[in-house]
């Protein structure tokens, strides 16, 4: 790969997939499960839940949204029935015995409450004994009988359609947190997506921007067959929903650890507060820290003919890149015009200061750093191609195909449109996130006597002949032929994104 690889890998497992295996014993036990006590606990769960709507609907009428008015007793008396019966709901799911340790502080004194790792919808368990607020997508309120135990609540709702949705969410959460108590604590997963707990990834800063005293709040699910986990690639709802009400007994333990007060240093520094909590919280655990982040998922979880086989070096170029401001429609415009600007270069290698005017950014640390990591020789130059590749690569890493058919506008030779091995190579590696790619396999298959190019159109024709293209006509520097992995069986394609 065409990046400095000097620097180690800060990634281990994915904490985006969630693979179940099952014993022999297991499965007679889900089976058996499935047609005695499933059907009865799924029927216990649904009339509970059916039961709790009328006093969420009528305990949220006529409520104001941005004012915590006085709750008489009637309201009082209905929170009261709310917690019984979702502990009910809960207890038939087969959550008997739910471990808690510590003490939660009260809201006067600790108006967030930090809860990691976020890895399932039965996350909700603590949310419902505490009825604390929460932050959820505006769709939630809209779910039926769930969106009306949501409401109820009274959440921090984002609103996804609205550009400033994140600033509001942050104003909102500042605003309740600095009310003295008089607002319910919000609970928050500052994780902002669920995981399969291997790690916690990187906190968003939203519940540490007020630099008020948080507490944070660690889960653990101690059973032998993890049937609640949640994440992007694995069981989807359903099925995570049959599993867990197949086990005998869904151990789950809650506990509050001391509240941590900000430092002078961290209230002015969000996402420094953030990452102290974390250490902690990881600590209480005995999980390591991943840094990865939501918004790195889409990178470690790439598909396609040619998705990425090692992310750890693209990871962090795509963490550098978020820090240069390089996002969203600033990336897309970028990608219409810098391939262009690169091809008219010729290859020409270019110092720190024009690559700064390249992109047309001041030379700070972080554009250091990016210049850097494509400095494959040391002596201060890059090739402005590999960066677009790069960036082209985190931004559209599903849409591999667009990127090669970018990187090759780049390179090929202006007689046929075609690209010579050393440079298809080279496209490959930083695609890929491998080093030194061998292509000999590839020509060998082709089975023409020039090998020493090749277009677009006919790799293009290759790779769609050939599903597993990767895998079988390529090798790789200390990775010859054994770390490619086949499609993945199941993804869940929900959305878990929080915007705090």
């Amino acid at each position: 790969m065409k990046l400095s690889s000097s620097r180690p890998s800060r990634v281990g497992r994915n904490p985006f997939i969630h693979k179940l295996r099952f014993t022999m014993t297991e499965k007679i036990k889900i089976g058996l499960m499935s047609v005695t006590v499933f059907p009865v606990r799924l029927l216990l769960v649904s009339f509970f839940m059916l039961l709790a709507w009328p006093f969420a609907f009528t305990a949220s009428l006529g409520r104001s949204e941005f004012v915590m008015e006085p709750q008489p007793w009637w309201r009082r008396f209905i929170d009261l029935c709310l917690r019984v019966i979702m502990r009910a709901m809960w207890f038939c799911g087969g959550f008997h015995w739910i471990k808690v340790k510590g003490e939660r502080a009260a809201p006067s004194e600790v108006p967030i409450l930090t809860v990691a790792p976020h890895s399932s919808y039965f996350d909700a368990i603590p949310v419902t004994m505490t009825m604390c607020s929460i932050v959820a997508k505006l769709e939630s309120g809209s779910i039926p009988i769930w969106g009306t135990l949501i409401s109820y609540i009274r959440p921090v709702f984002v609103f996804r359609s609205d550009q400033d949705s994140r600033k509001k969410t942050v104003e909102e959460i500042k605003r309740r947190a600095q009310s003295g108590g008089e607002w319910p604590q919000i609970m928050i997963f500052p994780e902002g997506t669920c995981t399969n707990r291997s790690g916690l990834i990187l906190f968003k800063a939203g519940a540490f921007i007020p630099g008020l005293p948080v507490q944070p709040v660690v889960l653990r699910y101690p059973n032998k067959l993890d049937s609640v986990t949640w994440t992007w690639q694995g069981p989807g709802a359903f099925k995570i929903l049959w599993l867990t009400l197949c086990q005998p007994h869904n151990p789950l333990e809650i506990e509050y650890l001391p509240i941590y007060t900000p430092s002078n240093e961290e209230k002015e520094n969000p996402a420094l507060f953030a990452n102290n909590v974390r250490k902690l919280m990881a600590k209480a655990l005995e999980l390591p820290l991943t840094d990865l982040s939501f918004d790195d998922r889409e990178i470690s979880l790439s598909q396609g003919p040619l998705c990425i086989h090692d992310y750890s070096s693209l990871l962090e170029f795509n963490q550098l890149v978020c820090r240069l401001g390089l996002r969203g429609r600033t990336r897309d415009k970028l990608l219409d015009e810098q391939p262009k600007r690169a091809k008219k270069l010729q290859g020409e290698l270019l110092s720190l200061d024009d690559f700064a005017q390249f992109l047309n950014l001041p030379v700070t640390d972080a554009l250091t750093e990016v210049h850097s990591y494509f400095d494959q020789h040391g002596d201060g130059r890059i090739d402005i191609r590999h960066f677009v590749i790069a960036l082209s690569t985190v931004h559209q890493p599903s849409k591999s195909m667009e990127t090669l058919k970018l990187a090759f506008k780049m390179y090929e030779i202006e007689e046929g449109g075609d690209v010579k091995e050393e440079d298809l190579a080279t496209i490959l590696e930083i695609m890929l996130g491998v080093k030194e790619v061998e292509l000999s396999g590839l020509f060998l298959s082709l089975d023409r006597p020039d090998t020493e190019r090749i277009t677009y159109d006919e790799l293009r024709h290759f790779i769609l002949q050939h599903p597993y293209f990767v895998q079988e006509h390529l090798d790789f520097k200390d990775h010859p032929r054994k770390f490619c992995i086949k499609p993945p069986k199941s993804c869940n394609g929900h959305n878990h994104d929080k915007d705090a």
